[in-house]
């Protein structure tokens, strides 16, 4: 892809969207295009057989559905279209993004379990297990990869195999490990994954899909409709007839999508979580240096990202600490634990150890205008 220009590089530390490349923002900049023309529906088919692929997926048994929105619109979509009449979703909740699930169970007045667990923990198995013996109403279990509010990886694989022995589907939000943590679909016991281009693919916010079992799927062409648009069956039926997505489509961000799925095979799925992996090492350095604190056991963190403990020094202001690294092009961005004064510091995107390390010589710099003492006392 030709860079014409080089774009102002802002290095984002938020947990999406994530810092690109030129060639990717310049991918938007195609001849205006009809989404009907057949040229176009084909693109997003390759697209769509390039996201199977990433997660090691058998094409002729999972399919990956496009829908036009931000990462929430998956979620809406798999809660609203995969519950069987008469049966509920079980949520495995220990964070922001799992709750958000339980909101989207409720506005559509569906059956859940809301089975929830420490924001600082890991989801107990046990109790996934006794639950499910409880509740044989159950039809359909949700859960998150990486709770991207804290940082804690969750262990799905092993969720997965307790959802299978009960022979309910199981679909897990990967909107922020996709593309970055290598991963096998079916490995994970996994029937359902969500993601997001504007994160680990790090191309633009607005294009989001789901992979998933295609039996599965066909099977919920007979659960209620709760949804007109949000509805999986039908989403996926156009798309296998041939004809793409029912509504229009957003043409641009498809084109900078598939530059960003060539870039990520360019890279390589084994570097990329390396090069992530560095990033987040030297995030802890950084922090250890400045006297901060994880909020979460690094033991069970991701590696993409990090809840830090604010200083409880009174002239700690976030905002401020916000404003100064944003003038020098660093993004970072306030936490969303519920009891806790938190904030993140997020390596999902196009960056590199170098540019953490430079971040953190913008923090301490924000941190003496605010006159605090580096190590925070």
């Amino acid at each position: 892809m030709e860079v014409l220009k080089p774009v102002k590089r802002n290095i984002l530390l938020n947990p999406g969207p994530s810092t690109t490349t030129d060639s990717v923002k310049y991918a938007l900049v195609i001849p205006d295009m009809c989404h009907r023309e057949r040229e176009f529906i084909d693109i997003m088919d390759e697209v769509r057989k390039e996201l199977v692929k990433i997660v090691h997926g058998d094409f002729y048994k999972f399919s990956a559905v496009l829908f036009t929105g931000s990462g929430t619109i998956i979620d809406d979509v798999c809660i609203n279209s995969l519950v069987p009449e008469n049966k509920k979703v079980l949520i495995i909740n220990n964070g922001a993004y799992a709750k958000r699930m339980v909101q989207i169970a409720e506005h559509y007045s569906i059956p859940y379990i809301n089975l929830e667990f420490p924001e600082d923990e890991l989801p107990d198995l046990n109790r996934i297990e006794g639950t499910l013996k409880k509740n044989v109403d159950v039809g359909l279990v949700a859960g998150v990869h990486q709770e991207t509010g804290t940082g804690i990886l969750n262990p799905i694989k092993e969720i997965g195999e307790i959802v299978h022995r009960f022979n309910h589907p199981f679909v897990v939000d990967t909107i922020s490990t996709y593309a970055m943590i290598p991963m096998n679909i079916e490995e994970m016991n996994v029937d359902f994954i969500m993601s997001s281009a504007q994160k680990g693919l790090v191309a633009f916010t607005g294009l989001s899909w789901v992979i998933g079992n295609r039996e599965i799927i066909e099977r919920s062409k007979n659960y209620p409709k709760r949804s007109f648009y949000c509805n999986l069956y039908n989403q996926y039926e156009n798309f296998e007839r041939g004809e793409g997505m029912p509504f229009t489509s957003p043409v641009q961000l498809v084109f900078a999508l598939r530059q960003a799925i060539k870039e990520y095979w360019e890279e390589g799925e084994e570097a990329r979580w390396k090069r992530l992996n560095r990033c987040w090492h030297a995030v802890q350095r950084g922090i250890s240096e400045m006297g901060l604190e994880n909020v979460i056991d690094p033991a069970i963190q991701s590696h993409l990202v990090t809840a830090v403990k604010a200083p409880k020094d009174p002239r700690f202001d976030f905002n401020r600490f916000h404003d100064y690294c944003y003038e020098r092009g660093f993004t970072i961005y306030p936490g969303k634990m519920f009891k806790q004064d938190t904030f993140r510091i997020c390596n999902l995107g196009q960056i590199t150890e170098e540019d953490i390390n430079n971040f953190f010589k913008v923090a301490k710099e924000a941190f003496r205008e605010m006159g605090l003492d580096i190590p925070v006392k």
